[in-house]
């Protein structure tokens, strides 16, 4: 059994993920978000990016099939159906 990092983990480590932190707080984009931070955004984007994903609900579908293997791949938890960072 492989127990390495995901392939999408992989690509994620690229990420600066200390500037993307920095840019958040500079133009305050988790004020007020409660159930999606833009880390997880960013994350969720990325993945559908890379899956060809057409749809927030195919987004959502997928993401939350594969919900045993979310936190290998980067995510602390589901993506919810309608997050008000997502539809806002």
């Amino acid at each position: 059994m492989y127990i390495g990092k995901m392939l999408f983990a992989q690509i994620m480590d690229f990420i600066p993920w200390t500037s993307f932190g920095r840019i958040v707080a500079c133009y305050r984009g988790n004020a007020r978000v409660r159930s999606l931070p833009c880390t997880e955004q960013f994350r969720a984007i990325a993945f559908a990016q890379m899956t060809w994903r057409e749809s927030l609900r195919d987004i959502e579908a997928c993401l939350s099939a594969q919900s045993s293997k979310l936190y290998h791949m980067g995510l602390r938890k589901a993506v919810p159906r309608c997050a008000k960072s997502f539809c806002a």
